[in-house]
């Protein structure tokens, strides 16, 4: 079977569960293969990569990879088309994933497709626009297939591969350093999940009121062990940081629960959530649209049932 590259993601050496959702789309159309950039590799991320079906790893840890603003990772991957000739790449359709296969593309004269919630037979990405109102299936025309996926589309599941490990020189040229990283500030994690791969999410809307009011929100998530979510409505508001917002325009989430408070589901909320296994709605409005998409519904003041739901949970501890 021909190979199909997977870009890694990873922080600090840790690789994030996108990685191991491309690997098991990536097994379904050929033998997976996956593409380290960066240092951080380590015997733990290649047996992790393996469990998960990399039949190759190629590495490239050297250091200077992650010194420059995303060009080098274009380039090692371009590296590795011209020698493994593989069928198809894949990248995470990251903020940074999408930049990097956007110059990848250019750089193999291929087609490049963003946003794909599933890849059929013959690297037909499916794509859910408009709001998730349309599905459409896209196949790139020229080239070798290079397709973002969005975090959360696919189930991880374990299916071991060879994991035979390559190690890789990138040669950077003078245009893949002309922007160089000066500075990286850490972000203190908190003991919340990260929202794109909680297993359970907690979201608020524009019915919570005010930031002050978020409270209650992040006293029910930290009931569950959730991640806290936010709906536009409520991030364009000021009441709670744009990095969490659900949506099309804000990040994917598929977890095993979803409870939105005071959200009232429009089409651009219901684009970043729709997947998960359990959706909960709690809103005084009996029409609200987020009904429709919910398994379990509560018409109510959130601020009175949010509080009485936190304490039944903190009982059952």
């Amino acid at each position: 079977m021909a190979e199909v590259l997977v870009l890694v993601e990873h922080v600090d050496g840790e690789i994030k569960k996108v990685t191991l959702e491309l690997l098991t789309l990536a097994r379904r159309l050929g033998s997976p293969s996956a593409a380290w950039a960066g240092p951080g590799f380590t015997p733990a991320a290649a047996a992790k990569l393996t469990e998960y079906g990399a039949d190759k790893i190629y590495v490239a840890d050297a250091e200077e990879i992650t010194d420059y603003v995303v060009a080098p990772k274009a380039g090692f991957l371009a590296q590795l088309v011209a020698s493994a000739a593989p069928a198809g790449v894949l990248v995470a359709a990251t903020a940074e994933g999408k930049e990097v296969a956007g110059r990848l593309a250019i750089k193999t004269d291929s087609g490049v497709i963003t946003d794909a919630v599933g890849i059929a037979d013959g690297f037909a990405a499916e794509q859910s626009i408009f709001g998730g109102g349309v599905n459409v299936r896209s196949r790139v025309s020229r080239g070798i297939p290079i397709i973002t996926v969005r975090p959360n589309s696919t189930t991880p599941e374990p299916s071991p591969g060879a994991g035979a490990e390559e190690r890789v020189t990138v040669a950077l040229s003078d245009a893949d350093k002309a922007a160089k990283v000066v500075e990286r500030v850490k972000q203190e994690k908190g003991a919340r999940p990260e929202l794109t791969e909680a297993a359970i999410v907690v979201s608020g809307g524009r019915g919570v009121g005010s930031a002050e009011n978020f409270s209650v929100i992040e006293k029910l998530a930290d009931a569950l062990g959730a991640a806290v979510g936010a709906s536009r409505a409520a991030t364009d508001a000021g009441w709670y940081p744009h990095q969490f917002q659900v949506g099309q325009t804000g990040k994917t989430v598929a977890p095993q629960l979803y409870i939105a408070a005071g959200i009232s589901g429009a089409i651009q909320h219901r684009a970043g959530m729709q997947t998960a296994k359990t959706i909960v709605a709690i809103n005084k409005d009996p029409e609200a649209p987020i009904f429709e998409l919910a398994d379990f519904g509560i018409v109510g003041d959130l601020h009175q049932i949010v509080p009485q739901l936190t304490e039944e949970v903190e009982k059952r501890k």
